[in-house]
């Protein structure tokens, strides 16, 4: 029985992993300890079909040693004890132990010396946070690394070396993909190599030949197979980012039914991950403090419908479209930070003030710092007329409150106060020093 094609295209080296270039790339993380002969173990996580397998098996084939793989939920302590077996005559293992925030406690307790030792590397994958999930013992002897999920440029990189693979790949096959095809398998499959590898395959080996003899895969041919439908079929591909704008717009607006609508488009299109991505921001960029629970409730029905995926997962995201449309809302906060972030990337920063810098270590009070601070919260209502800006910039107002709800029309009622009192005490600000 042959394997399946995401199976045989895994990379036999760190040059042919695709995507993870913030690990695998020329002097990052995985290729140094790769190339310096230095691997220790480590957890990779991140979304499914985002090459966790894939990282390790290039490590393992970029080296000398053997790579065993093992599931932390399905195989036993025996499993285990073969591969350290193993380890003990060939000297180390590279051991893939696939959902490790599984691994119980029996197994966990007869790993951790043979990670100690180094005679077993184990990379862990998980699709969990492995902060939350793994055991802090399994934590602490190993590295942890997100895997992010791929750009449609790396699908697309993907699917073309597959199709041209004599050995591995597809490329026996008279094989004609259509650019509209490809798209779409770059983008429905939301960052999931396995699923658009898989999804390719299907579609050559149950096409048949035109009479010309060419397995002609058009976007009809790919839908059916990765059981994603494309927004719409416009010529330029543009549809996928025009409805994600127009939801976004749509809930900025507060029309909740077109956003209804837009939702549906979406998730009759299967982009969870997007829909998904894209509420969190506008709870925090369109809501943001004018109703900061609006942007918590969000991020729960973001984990509930992740967890319960679709078609069910459309509940709780139709409910926070609706929450999101008709809240009321405010940008103040983000805007303001991007003001300060442009005066810093045009130069006006300045030295930050002596009597705000660190005091804690021998020589400071010598060189000044922390001299004639004053603690806030010793003085009525926590505040203290004092320079906190550098003196280039002291006299600069970023944030500019909006009225839209209640919570903000609070925040802004005591910026105000803030600014009076600023005011009314100016004259006993303590001196700073001028800047260089």
């Amino acid at each position: 029985m042959q394997q399946p094609l995401a199976y045989r295209m895994r990379p036999r080296n760190l040059d042919e992993v695709v995507g993870q270039q913030h690990l695998v790339g020329e002097g990052k993380i995985i290729r140094r300890m790769v190339e310096a002969s230095m691997l220790s173990s480590m957890i990779l996580y991140g979304p499914p079909g985002t090459g966790k397998t894939s990282i390790a098996s290039a490590i393992a084939g970029s080296t000398q040693y053997a790579f065993r793989m093992l599931n932390a939920a399905t195989d036993t302590k025996k499993d285990l004890q073969i591969v350290a077996e193993e380890a003990k005559m060939s000297g180390t293992v590279i051991l893939l132990l696939d959902e490790v925030h599984r691994l119980d406690k029996t197994k966990q307790d007869f790993l951790l010396p043979h990670l100690e030792s180094g005679r077993i590397i184990m990379i862990g994958a998980t699709t969990e946070n492995p902060y939350i999930t793994i055991n802090p013992a399994i934590r602490s002897r190993t590295q942890i690394f997100e895997v992010k999920p791929l750009t449609e440029e790396d699908i697309k990189k993907a699917v073309e070396s597959a199709l041209h693979d004599k050995e591995r790949g597809l490329g026996t096959y008279p094989v004609q993909l259509e650019e509209k095809a490809l798209l779409h398998l770059s983008r429905a499959t939301n960052g999931d190599l396995r699923s658009a590898l898989n999804g390719l395959e299907l579609a050559v080996k149950s096409t048949p030949a035109n009479d010309e003899g060419t397995i002609l895969l058009t976007l009809s041919v790919i839908e059916e197979c990765v059981q994603r439908k494309a927004l719409t079929h416009d010529k330029d591909g543009d549809a996928h980012y025009d409805v994600i704008s127009a939801f976004q717009k749509s809930i900025r607006g507060s029309d909740v039914d077109a956003a209804l609508h837009y939702l549906g488009r979406l998730v009759e299109a299967g982009d969870l991950a997007i829909i998904c991505r894209r509420l969190m921001v506008i709870g925090y960029e369109d809501i943001g403090l004018a109703n900061p629970a609006a942007a918590a409730r969000t991020v729960n029905a973001v984990l509930a419908a992740e967890r319960l995926g679709l078609p069910e997962a459309r509940i709780p995201l139709a409910d926070t479209v609706v929450d999101l449309c008709l809240s009321p809302k405010s940008n103040a906060a983000y805007v303001a930070l991007d003001e300060a972030i442009s005066d810093i990337r045009i130069g006006k920063a300045g030295d930050v003030p002596d009597h705000l810098r660190d005091s804690h270590y021998k020589g400071a009070k010598e060189l000044n710092r922390g001299v004639g601070y004053l603690y806030p919260h010793g003085y009525e209502d926590a505040w203290v007329n004092q320079q906190y800006l550098p003196n280039k910039l002291k006299n600069a107002h970023y944030y500019k409150p909006k009225s839209t709800g209640k919570y903000e029309q609070a925040l802004g009622q005591q910026y105000q106060r803030i600014q009076e009192w600023k005011k009314k005490n100016r004259q006993t600000a303590p001196l700073t020093e001028s800047d260089n």
